[in-house]
């Protein structure tokens, strides 16, 4: 009971009810302690791959993020997808696609249920006319 005292004054993440540390990798302890606190969701639009490294900490602060590529070139929005990619798998969250260049990125604490079915390859290649909502070929 003592050591449980000094190791919680020692390390402030410390948990005296589970008697071991909580999970280093996320800023906001105090949303993972209480469970009642509002869930926020966050819409992003990122205009550059710096902006990355904000959404990332989003997710470490178990927050859920919807990011909105139609901003950046192709390119970097894959970089930042790879990114993003890469983080989730660190703290054990999910990717999903909602549509042309949206995402929806989720920590392990939002449960996700459902699935968003993508367009067929038959109905793209019937297009005349590209639309300006199909610049990104995901």
């Amino acid at each position: 009971m003592a050591f449980d005292k000094l190791k919680q004054f020692i390390t402030d993440d410390y948990d005296e009810s589970k008697g071991k540390k909580e999970d280093q990798y996320y800023d906001s302890k105090e949303a993972f302690k209480d469970s009642s606190a509002s869930a926020k969701m966050m819409l992003l639009e990122p205009r550059a791959f710096s902006e990355a490294q904000t959404i990332a900490n989003y997710l470490k602060s178990r927050m859920s993020v919807v990011v909105n590529m139609r901003r950046v070139t192709p390119d970097q929005a894959k970089r930042i997808i790879d990114f993003l990619s890469g983080s989730l798998y660190a703290i054990g969250g999910n990717l999903q696609k909602l549509g042309n260049g949206i995402f929806l990125c989720t920590p392990n604490n939002f449960a996700v249920e459902g699935k968003i079915s993508e367009e067929s390859k038959d109905t793209k290649t019937t297009k005349v006319k590209k639309d300006t909502n199909d610049e990104f070929d995901w």
